[in-house]
């Protein structure tokens, strides 16, 4: 049996009931993930001739860079949606993730998996490193909606918002720590240099001056010749690509370098109604690509991505999304101007998704990870506790932290 018509035919019944799924769930407590990847569970357990990725070189390859491509365009539409001006106060609940529980959280998840699954020191690392990230793709239900809302007011939405789409980017020298460290020899030095200061650096700064560019040739130029006078929304896919690939051949890190130049944008004219435009755009595309790595992920959840799973990576892996985030994010806000229940839910909803596939995959081409497989399952099984356990009560928290008619219905 031929099976790439049935490939389009699944594919097109999966992307026509995204256009009507929302308004089904909406006084559901389930979320679009939830119900597409128990589609890929059942889809791929049926005998029709279709294979899910598996934990292999091959698949690995392939999986960061479908990976690769969403993330960097949600990385474009999160700093899209963010009007709150950068600063050290209004940013706060930002930097203390970033600074204090993003660390925690690799430490802790690298502790516990060290000691209850035996990992060696590179490995518990990376796969602290690759679970450390919040996701800005799968995280809608608690993030803002887009350029048009307002998050003065929104604390929850804004940090989680933020967080995401600068710790996809923090999370590469972590990553390249565990790489360096696995490859053995003398690395501190080496990558101290390279995979903290330069790359850093040179990503916040292509991300500045290209961010600056691309909004002077959308914004700043008379009328008859702006980009926004074009009215087209892939031009944000367009300034993601350029972005993301200057950044990269500049030996820099281009997932900060997309958020930065998306913030950028965004900055440089505040309110113009172009921004809805790019934002539902990159958040189309988003979405189509999404729906593949979320029919992917359950189908490699019942095709054998999860048969090194033991009891202790079950346990390990509830407690990485139960104690280790939330405690982490619960130290990093002692102190912070943000009321208690915004707290626990700021801590508690760091979603995670395709940057830990992203991370990972990139890592295991890059070096021989001991123990590979057994990661690939227990970070597997940490997405998909996520997606069920924050998708099934992320609209009751927001209801809670942020009592509003739009947030007294699940989403």
């Amino acid at each position: 049996m031929d099976t790439y018509p049935l490939v389009l035919s699944v594919l097109g019944t999966a992307i026509l009931a995204a256009a009507v799924l929302p308004r089904i769930l909406k006084r559901l407590p389930l979320s679009l993930p939830i119900v597409y990847v128990a589609a890929g569970m059942v889809l791929f357990s049926l005998p029709i001739g279709i294979e899910a990725p598996r934990p292999n070189p091959e698949d690995a390859n392939r999986a960061e860079r479908l990976t690769e491509l969403v993330v960097i365009v949600s990385l474009m539409g999160a700093g899209l949606k963010l009007r709150r001006p950068l600063g050290w106060r209004t940013w706060g609940s930002t930097w203390r993730l970033l600074g204090i529980a993003m660390p925690l959280t690799i430490g802790g998840i690298a502790l516990v998996a060290g000691a209850g699954l035996g990992l060696p020191l590179a490995t518990a690392i990376l796969l602290g490193a690759v679970l450390a990230p919040t996701d800005p793709v799968l995280a809608s239900d608690v993030q803002i909606d887009g350029p048009s809302e307002d998050d003065a007011d929104q604390d929850v939405r804004f940090a989680l918002t933020s967080e995401a789409g600068l710790n996809d980017a923090l999370a590469f020298p972590f990553t390249n720590l565990a790489i360096a460290i696995a490859g053995g020899g003398s690395w501190l030095l080496a990558w101290a240099i390279d995979d903290v200061v330069i790359k850093l650096t040179i990503g916040l700064v292509v991300g500045l001056l290209l961010g600056q560019i691309i909004a002077y040739l959308t914004f700043g130029l008379p009328t008859r010749w702006n980009l926004a006078r074009s009215r087209q929304g892939f031009v944000s896919v367009g300034a993601t690509l350029l972005v993301y690939g200057v950044a990269e051949l500049a030996h820099g890190y281009g997932f900060l370098s997309v958020f930065v130049a998306a913030v950028v944008i965004r900055r440089y004219e505040l309110d113009h109604e172009y921004h809805e435009e790019l934002h539902e755009f990159a958040e189309t595309l988003e979405r189509l690509a999404s729906i593949v790595f979320l029919l992917l992920l359950g189908g490699s959840a019942v095709d054998g991505a999860l048969n090194a799973l033991t009891p202790a990576g079950i346990a390990i892996a509830l407690v990485i999304v139960l104690v280790v985030r939330p405690l982490a994010g619960i130290v990093s806000l002692v102190g912070s101007p943000v009321d208690q229940p915004s707290r626990w839910a700021i801590a508690f909803y760091g979603i995670r998704g395709m940057g830990t596939v992203y991370y990972l995959a990139h890592a295991v081409t890059e070096e021989v990870f001991p123990h590979a497989l057994e990661v690939w399952a227990v970070a597997i099984l940490v997405i998909l506790c996520s997606i069920l356990i924050h998708g099934t009560t992320a609209w009751a928290a927001m209801a809670r932290v942020e009592p509003t008619p739009a947030a007294l219905a699940p989403r």
